[in-house]
């Protein structure tokens, strides 16, 4: 609990020294023109390639959304193999910082106190936006989209849309069933998820994901695209061609063999402690569609339907055990087939992978480490 307060009272500090200094910079000797409108400031990077990259709020921007364990990895992998995009690691400061100014608005007493200071929706707004670019545009290498994973952000889908109104979601949904297990089992841990209840999780599932949808469908068909985990699995081509279009991106090939763009230059960066790496180093297969199967207790799954009502909503069958999420391309099968007959050759991958991954900064687990990996 500590370690968590520690971690929040280190990134209020940080936001509000960038507060101040985006304060001096604009008001200094511009005292008169407080109430004029303020041009886009731009974050200019210099790649690589020796290209100079700018970025502003009108920057059409890519952010990925979902629940935890609903295919965010995969989906972000697969847009960072095509040469026009990069998403990176995870940040995980962006949805912390949206979850302090959450915080702050649905405080009457706290608003008040930022507006008295002179922090007013337009000051906050800029410095946030300002602090979200340079995170997103620095802390990998540039390119000509950029693109934000960071699952929890669409929870504030509406206001990201306010501070950057060219920007793209994609909303991940999967089988809460799925993504519950691969919770519980591969211990991730999330505020206000009880990992030994199956139960409890896939009624915070339930809640999590509706708030998500609900920003969704505040976004309109135009800025936020719903995107089945499952179907994307069972025909990548067909599922990519139509994001790639929402994302008003040239189609290429390079996105259905993302594993042919690890840790590689301009490729697909991994980090040892994203929980999905050792999965995304395979090519797209079937082997995590059903392995909630026969894992959830009885009494859960017969209460399936009033537990996690949202997913008769997306089209789930709350009683389908097993479920049939349709036919798979051939490519997906021979993939799948593939990936079974060289099983100890892509473990020896996944760990060459791992050992050229970025470098932990600080230990996994330590003793008194008890941050979550998400919070919301």
């Amino acid at each position: 609990m500590m370690a968590s307060r520690t971690v929040n009272k280190y990134i209020l500090v940080t936001v509000l020294v960038f507060i101040l200094f985006y304060l001096f910079y604009n008001q200094s000797g511009q005292k008169g023109l407080a109430s004029c409108p303020q041009p886009s400031k731009e974050t200019s990077i210099i790649g690589s390639d020796g290209n100079l990259y700018n970025y502003n709020r009108q920057s059409p921007l890519i952010f990925i959304g979902g629940v935890p364990r609903s295919g965010t990895t995969l989906m972000r992998a697969m847009l960072d193999a095509h040469p026009e995009v990069r998403c990176g690691e995870e940040t995980r400061v962006v949805p912390r910082l949206l979850q302090m100014r959450s915080h702050w608005m649905k405080s009457q007493k706290e608003s008040l106190r930022l507006q008295e200071a002179g922090l007013t929706g337009d000051v906050l707004d800029s410095a946030i936006s300002s602090f979200i670019l340079e995170v997103v545009a620095r802390h990998a290498e540039p390119a000509k989209r950029l693109c934000n994973k960071d699952p929890f952000t669409l929870k504030s889908g509406s206001y990201l849309k306010q501070l950057f109104p060219n920007g793209k979601f994609l909303f991940m949904i999967r089988d809460g069933r799925a993504s519950v297990h691969s919770i519980i089992t591969r211990k991730v841990t999330i505020t206000g998820f009880d990992l030994k209840s199956y139960r409890q999780c896939l009624q915070k599932w339930n809640t999590a994901i509706t708030a998500m949808n609900e920003q969704c469908k505040e976004l309109g068909p135009n800025h936020c695209l719903p995107v089945y985990y499952e179907q994307l699995v069972l025909h990548p081509e067909k599922w990519m061609r139509k994001i790639l279009q929402f994302l008003n991106l040239p189609w290429d090939d390079a996105v259905l063999h993302h594993e042919q763009q690890i840790n590689k230059k301009g490729g697909v960066s991994l980090s040892k402690v994203e929980r999905s790496s050792d999965q995304v180093i395979k090519p797209i297969n079937l082997d995590a569609l059903s392995k909630w199967v026969g894992h959830i207790p009885q009494d859960v799954v017969d209460d399936m339907a009033d537990v996690a009502p949202m997913l008769a909503h997306f089209g789930y069958d709350p009683h389908g055990n097993p479920p049939n999420y349709g036919k798979p391309d051939q490519f997906v099968l021979d993939n799948t087939n593939d990936i079974k007959e060289h099983d100890d050759e892509w473990e020896e991958i996944a760990d060459r992978v791992k050992k050229l991954s970025k470098k932990d900064t600080m230990p996994r687990a330590g003793a008194k480490d008890n941050i979550n990996d998400f919070d919301q």
